[in-house]
């Protein structure tokens, strides 16, 4: 896919304190190993750990939503455009409604703990069972917008 074809990119990674709060996990238990057993032991557990770490948030954090000229992509997940309904962004209150309460146990959902907004996307598909898809983004009214522009829809507030 072309970056001319791109409407909207945006990587989910998590954000600076999960990373300090990682590292400073991983030290406790250095702390904690070092002076119960020899330093070889503890090193050897402090690295694997720190390596346990960065692979766990890299890959929690590596996923991907792009809305191209055809199509959106949330994660692994596809759909084409042909099959996008009104796209909706949506404030921390109401994501927290539409991923809790209010939730269909048939949607998508690409949610991220510390991304506290969302873009609820309408599936047009009838062979669809997901009646939306609600994507976790740093930046709503952007996605929600190019997803009009792909969809040719309208993103008037809905909670």
């Amino acid at each position: 896919m072309s970056d001319r074809a791109l409407l909207h990119r945006e990587r989910l990674g998590v954000p600076l304190r999960w990373w300090v709060q990682g590292t400073m996990l991983v030290a406790s238990l250095w702390l904690a190993l070092v002076v119960a057993t020899p330093p070889v032991v503890a090193y050897g557990v402090t690295l694997v750990a720190l390596l346990l770490l960065a692979a766990a948030l890299i890959s929690f954090g590596s996923a991907r939503i792009e809305v191209a000229h055809d199509e959106l992509r949330a994660g692994r997940a596809r759909i084409e455009a042909r099959h996008l309904g009104r796209a909706h962004a949506l404030d921390a209150e109401q994501t927290g409604r539409v991923a809790g309460r209010e939730a269909d146990a048939r949607a998508f959902l690409l949610l991220r703990p510390y991304l506290p907004r969302a873009v609820r996307v309408e599936i047009t598909d009838p062979a669809d069972p997901a009646p939306y898809w609600l994507l976790s983004t740093r930046h709503p009214e952007d996605l929600a917008r190019a997803l009009t522009e792909l969809a040719g829809g309208d993103t008037s507030p809905r909670a």
